[in-house]
């Protein structure tokens, strides 16, 4: 009887200790998320959200919740709280990775929760006139040449502050964009008119790079554990952000200390000032002008599927709401009558 009970107690301990050095729940969500290589803004968002759910129900753990939590949350969003659908539907995939990923919980509960329907907008479109009015009043100095870089490619505000300075072809008037929306790459068209400023400002930025590589304090942060597989190409002048960050700053994963990619606010609150001191009165934001290189391009007489291409569209269907901003009827059809 006694050595039961010395058994019983020991299993208890054991399975004390076991759950004191468990993982957090939220650093198991975070080492989840890294195994799948999400981007750092996934992780924050997911984090984020699982957070505010968890709190919301007063500090409940997750395993002991079902679906109606979830609907009271989300509902409480979308009534109380009056978020967008697209926010909703973002704490709904976090709060369904946090079950299917990381506590490896059976969802048939959650067939019936539904994603709030997001609203079909057209996007906002600036004329070649306010293009170019809002582009006189920006500078030329780097968050400037970003916001140009944006409208003459089509990329995306966070592929143009992350560009490396082997994804730029000057010769051949191409940009290689790696590891875009979804994983994908791709390539897109380099304005012959921006060559000569991006050359200017990559014989600056060599300058920066040479300072800190003779303090050797010039590796940058490697995708996909490449700083593994060819440890010394993290030091590399190829492997360098274009766009540099003025001061170098710690990584908020490993606390390696390094010279990160300029801040995308920086660009952001430079192009809405620029469209103040413009007078234009759509809202602008750097994405603005990714919307205006496609309706430009479309309008230049180029077929769906080539900006597709250019813009990294995974179906036609996304590239095709451009064809309704055009002055041209649906799908970019004239009408027989007009002919």
């Amino acid at each position: 009887m006694e050595s039961q009970t010395r058994n019983t107690s020991a299993t208890t301990s054991s399975a004390s200790n076991n759950s004191k050095n468990a993982p957090k729940l939220l650093d198991q969500v975070r080492t989840e998320i890294r195994k799948r290589h999400y981007s750092l803004r996934t992780e924050q968002s997911y984090v984020h959200w699982i957070k505010r759910f968890i709190l919301f129900h007063g500090k409940r753990h997750p395993r002991d919740m079902g679906a109606a939590e979830i609907e009271a949350f989300l509902s409480d969003l979308a009534v109380r709280q009056n978020v967008a659908a697209s926010t909703q539907n973002l704490a709904l995939s976090a709060i369904l990775f946090l079950y299917r990923d990381v506590l490896g919980v059976g969802l048939p509960w959650l067939e019936g929760i539904t994603r709030a329907k997001k609203p079909q907008r057209r996007p906002v479109v600036l004329s070649r006139t306010e293009v170019q009015r809002l582009l006189d009043e920006l500078p030329a100095d780097v968050p400037g040449l970003i916001a140009r870089l944006l409208y003459g490619t089509g990329m995306r505000l966070m592929e143009g502050v992350r560009l490396r300075v082997k994804d730029l072809d000057l010769s051949r008037g191409e940009i290689l964009v790696r590891d875009g929306k979804g994983g994908k790459d791709r390539v897109t068209v380099l304005p012959q008119t921006l060559v000569e400023p991006l050359h200017a400002h990559l014989t600056v930025r060599r300058a920066t790079y040479e300072r800190d590589r003779k303090q050797d304090r010039a590796e940058v942060w490697l995708p996909h554990a490449l700083a593994r597989k060819y440890p010394r190409a993290a030091g590399e002048w190829a492997w360098q952000y274009v766009f540099a960050a003025a001061r170098h700053s710690s990584d908020p994963r490993t606390g390696a200390v390094r010279r990160h990619h300029l801040n995308e606010q920086q660009v952001q609150r430079m192009v809405k000032a620029a469209a103040r001191r413009a007078g234009l009165t759509k809202p602008v934001s750097p994405h603005v002008l990714r919307h205006s290189f496609a309706t430009h391009v479309l309008e230049a007489g180029y077929d769906i599927r080539t900006v597709q291409e250019l813009l990294g569209h995974k179906h036609v269907e996304t590239t095709m709401i451009y064809t309704h901003v055009l002055n041209r009827g649906g799908r970019g059809v004239r009408s027989p009558l007009d002919l």
